[in-house]
């Protein structure tokens, strides 16, 4: 066998076409910079001849190309890193000047680190009065993303994706980094990337969207990902017109599998279909979800519909990081399609709530759900998905009670009993005395009953609140007497909604 030479293994590198994935909290404006990128860096004619969404879109700048990953939060990218695989050259965290770090913020930081890619901030909304860019670089500082202008490493733009301000620099500091990073590709290797999209077309068939990560894909190519296999009868570009090669780094949409494959399954070009029937199963196999922990743990049954087959396990993905420590979720039913009367059947009998993830509900279905007393939670966003279910699972908790002690009387006089009320006299031994606490009686340390000031004063006076030392008057209700050198506990409690 004759190996080649390192010469022609140097001839075959090629420039890699950046893959960039914006991230960031939800209405910080990833979509809004995408769609100026979109709109002004894409040719007139190609923006218009877009017939269908492939959740990946390419620009020219400079006579470079780079790759947008559509759909900031696209359930793609979840999946992906789930699988380990890396889509993505570099990370765009985009934060809102005037709102600096939120929750989602600080969840898209631990992601890029995790990818350990290169990260690039926008600091977005820079057109508004209240934005504070510097305070949020501070801050930034606080999750270990140390900007330029702060002594870091990493490069920081301020931008408005309502007037276009940065975005420019933006795309500059994308090339430059492919520039310092020497992205390469093998054109020689065997061809293989990721399913970032993938759907079912009712004349076409099964048609998948894909991003090469290196060797060269071509018509008629043998194709296979762990669970599905294929033999490409068309590509098609961003904009669906027909290219007889994908380079790497290039979103295609590939024509030929047998059936639908995943969202974030890797996927490879075999040489014959016997080679890529042997990989079929192989590896990737989805884990089931596991039983609840506790024996008392709450269990929310859940009933998932998605708009595609390939959205189903990046949901499932993304249900897992909820915590499950209080409320169990179990998925008896998954799959795409609209929800139907089965879905409402199988949710009486089973006690579920169905989730709708780009699906549409019919007002039949929505009134045979209203009879049955079944709720139909349906979302476009994953963000919004994930904080449906919180909710709702909060909402399954009983409100647990919050009791907070204030102060310590000793009761040094009786002045008046009654049926169910006294007036005492009392010193206050710590903390304070407010009028409308509840009071717990304890005689020689045992606990005999609990009331309620229902009016304190001192000197013969009203007042709000008494405090170490003072010697107030207590007019006191409840189910027992009180006794002179009892000690009274004056508390109050607040039901309190339980944290997931």
């Amino acid at each position: 066998m004759v190996l080649p030479s390192m010469e022609a293994k140097t001839e075959n590198l090629k420039g890699k076409q950046p893959v960039v994935v914006i991230v960031g909290h939800i209405d910080h404006g990833k979509t809004s910079i995408l769609d100026f990128i979109r709109k002004t860096h894409v040719a007139e004619k190609e923006v218009g001849g877009i017939t269908q969404h492939i959740g990946a879109y390419e620009i020219q700048r400079d006579g470079k190309k780079i790759t947008f990953i559509d759909t900031p939060g696209h359930e793609a990218f979840s999946a992906m890193r789930a699988r380990g695989a890396k889509v993505a050259d570099i990370a765009i965290l985009v934060v809102a000047a005037d709102e600096g770090i939120q929750p989602q913020t600080k969840e898209a930081i631990l992601h890029i680190m995790k990818a350990k890619i290169p990260m690039i901030v926008a600091l977005n909304k820079v057109d508004k009065p209240t934005a504070q860019p510097e305070r949020v670089k501070d801050e930034l500082a606080k999750y270990d993303v140390l900007v330029e202008t702060r002594g870091g490493k990493i490069p920081s733009v301020e931008v408005s994706a309502k007037t276009g301000k940065g975005i420019s620099d933006l795309l500059d500091l994308i090339l430059l980094i492919v520039e310092v990073e020497k992205l390469k590709s093998d054109t020689s290797d065997q061809a293989q990337g990721v399913i970032i999209e993938s759907n079912m077309d009712s004349k076409r068939g099964p048609i998948a969207s894909l991003i090469l990560e290196s060797g060269v894909l071509k018509e008629g190519d043998i194709i296979g990902t762990p669970f599905c296999l294929g033999k490409i009868k068309r590509l098609e570009d961003c904009w669906g017109k027909k290219i007889e090669n994908a380079f790497p780094g290039q979103p295609v949409s590939v024509l030929g599998f047998e059936k639908i494959p995943a969202i974030g399954e890797t996927f490879k070009v075999f040489p014959t279909s016997e080679l890529a029937q042997e990989g079929l199963g192989k590896k990737e196999e989805s884990v089931p979800f596991l039983s609840p922990t506790q024996p008392d743990q709450k269990i929310l049954n859940l009933i998932v519909k998605t708009d595609v087959v390939g959205s189903i396990e990046p949901i499932e993905q993304i249900i897992k990081t909820i915590p499950q420590d209080k409320v169990f979720l179990r998925i008896l039913k998954r799959d795409a399609g609209d929800v139907n009367l089965s879905d409402i059947k199988i949710a009486e009998t089973e006690k579920s709530l169905i989730l709708g993830f780009r699906v549409k509900t019919s007002d039949v279905i929505m009134e045979a759900a209203k009879r049955k007393g079944i709720r139909i939670l349906t979302f476009d966003l994953i963000y919004d998905l994930v904080e449906g279910i919180r909710t709702f699972m909060e909402k399954t908790l009983a409100s647990e009670t919050i009791r907070t002690d204030h102060g310590k009387l000793e009761v040094l006089v009786i002045f008046r009993t009654e049926k169910n009320r006294q007036i005492v006299g009392a010193k206050v031994l710590e903390g304070e005395i407010l009028r409308g606490l509840k009071m717990e009686i304890l005689r020689g340390g045992d606990l005999m009953g609990h009331g309620k000031i229902v009016g304190l004063e001192r000197d013969k006076r009203e007042i709000e609140k008494g405090v170490k030392r003072d010697e107030v008057g207590i007019l006191y209700e409840g189910n027992v007497k009180i006794q002179e050198k009892d000690i009274l506990v004056a508390y109050d409690e607040k039901r309190q909604k339980i944290q997931l």
